[in-house]
């Protein structure tokens, strides 16, 4: 089968998370025999990178990724904010999805290469859309209200004006509504993102895919003893903006001297954060980590905590801790966090920073608890939230659409077995 996936951010050009989404399943593809070809835009990340660095990355055999970059730089990723259409983009993209050959198109995170425009491109393929952010029914597409708080009520103009976004004034004609009725499927990573969609208006068939982990991510550490530390560590990572929680775990580590906190990653409130940790010789900024980096520091630690302030739409570092057979501490508050993080049975909740204390204090001195919850995640990770299980649902969605339409099923891999998700 021949995939198109189209995202705005991606490979070298990206900050994580969606577009890791994307590298993964499409690896997973390639692996299965298939022809994956990913559209991104290069004009977008230079655009809004600030100190960001390049991520280091090489595509494998049967990928082909399609790097858009125009001769106008930031105008191009800006027409589209604006507008909600690919613009510059739109001859490039359309005679790839248009093309007859194209089995599935699956957009992504599509705000800056094309917005709810280019869902109507792809019109002979099965078309589906991942949210992975918030985008569809927030312009700031985190719910995350004047970069201080969780979106609580409609606000949507003050709130771009506000974090000095160009206004998106497309947003009131409809255009999102139009855009998703060309969709087959509009699936969700977490059950709280899908239902949150589902409560703003959202009309699509709406579907549940949780994320996934390569097979080999970890490269088995999980099976070994951690390397051993002079002191135990509690580890988190992600890309360090406000939102993300940081600046109230950090406090907290003058109140657990015994112990190190350990994060990984970058961005743009790096300056902030280390200057909040001055004085606190316990805390340690590890930088931006490749993928074994991050199983390793991981696998060595007591738990990943998982601060995060807004509401996300799945939080993969949950899975990664989980691959390696680390518990976590994750925010209550932080949307899908509850979901993933605690009633997944691998790791612990808290509200209050009074409550983050203490889970850390529990977490890092309890050894049966540890272990305990660590046995969960890892069931979890291989079950639910593995490759296999992963791979196993998209095909039997894409499947499912192919078969309502009357067309034949496409050819697919004896490895991949014929259970189907439920749509609704």
């Amino acid at each position: 089968m021949k995939f198109c996936m189209v995202t705005t951010f991606f490979g070298a050009h990206s900050f994580g998370g969606d577009a890791a989404y994307v590298d993964r399943l499409a690896r997973a593809l390639c692996h299965g025999g298939h022809e994956v070809h990913v559209f991104h835009c290069a004009d977008a990340f230079n655009a809004v990178r600030g100190r960001h660095p390049l991520r280091p990355y090489t595509p494998p055999p049967g990928l082909h990724v399609h790097r858009l970059e125009s001769g106008f730089g930031a105008l191009s990723p800006l027409a589209t904010q604006v507008t909600g259409r690919p613009y510059f983009k739109a001859e490039a993209l359309r005679a790839a999805l248009d093309a007859v050959d194209t089995d599935v198109v699956h957009f992504h995170n599509i705000s800056l290469i094309g917005g709810p425009g280019v869902l109507h491109m792809g019109r002979h393929a099965v078309r589906i859309m991942t949210a992975h952010e918030h985008w569809l029914i927030c312009p700031m597409h985190l719910l995350w209200k004047f970069g201080r708080r969780a979106c609580d009520s409609d606000a949507c103009l003050r709130c771009v004006l506000a974090g000095r976004r160009p206004p998106q004034a497309w947003r009131y004609t409809g255009a999102i509504d139009r855009g998703l009725r060309q969709l087959d499927a509009l699936v969700f990573p977490s059950r709280h993102a899908l239902e949150e969609h589902r409560r703003r208006g959202i009309g699509a068939p709406l579907v549940y895919l949780p994320y996934f982990l390569p097979d080999d991510w970890s490269g088995g550490i999980e099976n070994e003893e951690p390397e051993p530390t002079e002191r135990p560590y509690l580890a988190a990572a992600g890309r360090l903006v406000r939102m993300k929680g940081f600046q109230r775990l950090i406090p907290l580590m003058r109140y657990l001297p015994e112990v190190d906190l350990r994060i990984a990653g970058t961005g743009p409130y790096e300056s902030k954060l280390r200057a909040l940790a001055k004085g606190l010789t316990n805390v340690r900024f590890e930088g931006l980590l490749d993928g074994p980096g991050l199983a390793r520091l991981f696998h060595g630690a007591r738990a990943v905590v998982v601060p995060s302030l807004f509401p996300e739409t799945f939080g993969y570092v949950v899975l990664e801790a989980f691959a390696v057979r680390t518990p976590v501490v994750v925010h209550e508050g932080g949307g899908a966090l509850a979901e993933t993080g605690v009633r997944s049975g691998g790791g612990l909740g808290y509200q209050t920073d009074a409550e983050l204390l203490l889970a850390l204090r529990r977490i890092v001195h309890d050894v049966d608890l540890r272990e305990r919850l660590a046995d969960r995640g890892l069931v979890k990770r291989a079950g639910e939230w593995s490759e296999a299980a992963h791979l196993d649902r998209y095909f039997g969605l894409i499947r499912s659409i192919r078969d309502g339409r009357g067309t034949p099923p496409p050819h697919r891999s004896p490895a991949y077995s014929d259970q189907a998700v439920t749509l609704g």
